[in-house]
């Protein structure tokens, strides 16, 4: 998307906005002094790995070892991230999806409508799976933009992304949250060490848990309201979309073999089979999974376009949008490895629970989250690392353990919204970078960090 900030101010500088004299000197910071996502990975490397020669009894060989063993430790993971990325954005392509995304773009009416819309369905979207969420804020913000684009509609762009992406931050309260799920699962490790699984009537449907979601979204929305620039010339004034045009099919029928790849039965047939092993999968009691999000992407992608052709064509746009997932996922294994195979994750959490109470336990075990999360954005990562001391102290300061996960989970959806590496999905959708809004999602990380803890000092 093509973005021209006036030269009058900084982009971003929230003039007019009843917090703009906060968010002019945070956006100029920002513009000036964070690097890019892949450099911001490469220095977070560097801090860990110093810190684990520091706070552990690892020495340079072991550090060095453990961080070349973890380069390969989330590859699965990060083959299912890609492809909900490259999926997504191929089945936000087709024409079906993109005529209904632009009929929702027409519902905001003005500039503060459409930044809180774009927060809403993203929100949404994460509380039904994390991977949908990543998806539908990018595709939304680049739909709203362009329809105020031909409406002649004023509208700050990167603000208007900042909005999709902060709709992220309640993801681990929703259906797909892996901590809770974890220890909902029987045999597993957090099961293992409570003795039974933890229902998840107890963590995600809890009634304080869904009350708390509800209030971060509504706490969120209102800080959006005051960081949310209104003076017309620090509107960020938008180009063409060339990624919204239709797509170059190259449908010349000469063979038979042309003719094939121009009928709409190959992918038709694909699509029906991914539908009977979704129904079946399904039927037999199956949850929604991140694989099962992709699954369910390849089957609207196979029904919905006309060929292999347009596919094709389709799939050389999405391919430009995973690369920096790819590149840069190593990088983040290769620092949970140094900080699981050293012991520095542990050193975290135990300084946290050796500070605790029974009234402050939570509070500090969210916190730590948050931190670990900086370094480590993985929420299962996260929690098999983490879940063992946390449980253990909860048990001995008489916490709810449904509580000690919870609070894993808000401090790991916490700090998303200043780590670079989860934008990245939606970055690459909206042709930003993270310091384009990480000086509103800054706001959003104290809005929402202050109703989070507030929520576990109250139930603790």
């Amino acid at each position: 998307m093509t973005a021209k900030p006036s030269q009058e101010e900084p982009a971003g500088a929230g003039g007019g906005a009843p917090l703009g004299p906060i968010m002019r000197p945070l956006n100029t910071l920002v513009e000036k002094l964070i690097p890019s996502a892949l450099v911001f990975a490469i220095g977070l490397t560097v801090i860990v790995a110093i810190l684990a020669l520091l706070l552990t009894e690892a020495g340079p060989l072991e550090v060095v070892e453990e961080w070349g063993l973890g380069l390969a430790g989330l590859l699965e993971f990060m083959t299912q991230i890609a492809l909900i990325l490259f999926l997504g954005y191929i089945l936000a392509s087709t024409r079906p999806v993109r005529a209904l995304l632009r009929r929702l773009a027409r519902v905001p009416q003005s500039p503060m409508q459409a930044y809180l819309f774009v927060f809403l369905v993203a929100a949404l979207a994460s509380l039904i799976t994390w991977g949908l969420g990543l998806v539908v804020g990018g595709l939304m913000a680049r739909e709203v933009a362009e329809q105020a684009r031909r409406r002649d509609m004023p509208m700050h762009f990167p603000m208007l992304v900042a909005s999709g992406f902060s709709g992220f931050v309640v993801w681990h309260m929703g259906y797909s949250a892996s901590g809770p799920l974890t220890a909902a699962t029987p045999d597993s490790f957090v099961a293992e060490i409570l003795g039974d699984p933890l229902s998840i009537t107890e963590t995600v449907f809890s009634g304080w848990n869904m009350i708390t979601a509800a209030v971060t979204i509504v706490v969120v929305a209102g800080a959006l309201m005051l960081i949310a620039p209104r003076n017309p010339h620090d509107v960020v004034t938008l180009g063409v979309d060339a990624r919204l045009r239709d797509a170059e099919i190259d449908d010349e029928v000469v063979t038979p073999a042309d003719r094939v790849d121009a009928s709409r039965i190959p992918t038709t047939l694909i699509g029906l089979m991914l539908v009977g092993y979704l129904a079946l999968h399904f039927a037999g009691g199956g949850g929604l999974t991140l694989d099962i999000v992709n699954w369910s992407f390849l089957t609207l992608i196979m029904l919905l376009v006309r060929s292999p052709f347009e596919l094709l064509a389709l799939t050389k746009e999405a391919a430009g949008t995973v690369g920096d997932i790819l590149l840069q996922f190593p990088l983040y294994a290769g620092i949970l490895g140094i900080m699981a195979g050293t012991g520095l994750m542990q050193v975290f959490s135990e300084f946290f629970v050796a500070i605790s109470t029974d009234q402050t336990f939570a509070l500090w075990a969210f916190l730590s989250a948050g931190i670990v999360n900086f370094f480590v954005p993985s929420g299962g990562g996260q929690i098999a690392v983490q879940a063992p001391i946390l449980l253990e102290a909860a048990e001995s300061l008489g916490t709810d353990p449904a509580v000690a996960i919870m609070a894993v989970a808000y401090g790991d959806q916490w700090t998303n919204m200043i780590q670079p590496f989860w934008a990245l999905p939606l970055l690459a959708i909206a042709g930003l970078k993270m310091r384009d809004i990480l000086g509103y999602t800054t706001i959003v990380l104290i809005a929402s960090g202050i109703v989070f803890a507030a929520a576990l000092l109250i139930v603790s």
